[in-house]
C-alpha cells in the first residue's frame, strides 16, 4: 500500500510524510487554493525531502510557461494534472516536462467511470477523486468522498490512486471496497485548511496497515 500526502507547504509537513512513511508527497501550484505553494518555496521542500519520498506537482490547466518555471526550478518526480486537461493535453505535458503524468477524474455518478478510460494509456496514473460540489472553488482538497461502491471490482490498465475525503478513519474500509493499491489524502489530515497534522499523517499512513 502507498500513500500520497498532498499539498504540503512546510519542512515539517515533509518531515511528517517522511516519517510517517508514505511514498508521495504532493506540492500545489494553484493559487486560490489553501494549499499553494511558491515555486521558490517549493524548491526549498522538494530539496529537503528523502530520497523514496516521490514529489509530485498538482497543476490545475497551467498552460506550457507555468509548467515550464516549475519543472526548471522545482527538482520533481511526477506532474499531477487536475484539472480540465484533455488526453491530448496530457500527453503534450508529458512530453513537455519528461515527467510521468498522473491525470485526476472527478467520480460523483457511474457515467463518470467513462472518462477514465479516455486517458489509459496516455496518462501514466490516474487518481480517482471525487467530483467537487457545486459551485467549490477548488477542483480536489474540499474534504468529500463518493459512493466507493461504484468502482468495486473495477480495474485499469495501469496504476491508479484513489482520492477524496479519505481519513485515518475511513481509510482501510475504503481500500476494502475499491481494491485500492494507493490512496491519497490533503484535508483528511488537516486541522484546518492548509494546516497538516503531524498525528493525523502518522494515523493515515498507518490505517493502511490494517486495510
Amino acid at each position: 500500500m502507498r500513500a500520497k500526502i498532498c499539498g504540503l507547504r512546510t519542512i515539517e509537513d515533509v518531515d511528517a510524510a517522511a516519517r510517517a512513511g508514505a511514498a508521495y508527497m504532493g506540492l500545489v501550484f494553484f493559487p486560490r487554493s489553501p494549499r499553494n505553494v511558491s515555486i521558490e518555496d517549493a524548491r526549498t521542500l522538494a530539496v529537503h525531502a528523502p530520497v523514496g519520498l516521490a514529489k509530485v506537482a498538482l497543476t490545475v490547466d497551467a498552460d506550457d510557461a507555468a509548467l515550464d518555471r516549475i519543472v526548471e526550478t522545482v527538482p520533481l518526480d511526477m506532474i499531477q494534472a487536475h484539472g480540465r486537461e484533455s488526453p491530448a493535453r496530457v500527453a503534450e505535458i508529458r512530453t513537455r516536462t519528461g515527467l510521468p503524468v498522473m491525470k485526476a477524474i472527478g467520480v460523483r455518478d457511474e457515467t463518470d467511470l467513462d472518462r477514465i478510460t479516455e486517458y489509459e494509456g496516455v496518462a501514466d496514473q490516474i487518481l480517482v477523486d471525487a467530483k467537487p460540489p457545486a459551485g467549490a472553488d477548488l477542483p480536489g482538497g474540499n474534504g468529500v468522498g463518493f459512493d466507493h461502491r461504484l468502482i468495486a471490482g473495477r480495474t485499469w490498465n495501469g496504476p491508479w490512486m484513489l482520492a477524496g475525503g479519505l481519513t485515518p478513519d475511513n481509510v482501510a474500509e475504503a481500500i476494502r471496497l475499491t481494491g485500492a493499491r494507493q490512496v491519497d489524502v490533503s484535508s483528511g489530515v488537516e486541522t484546518e485548511p492548509g494546516e497538516k497534522d503531524a498525528s493525523r499523517i502518522a494515523a493515515f499512513v498507518a490505517a493502511l496497515a490494517n486495510a
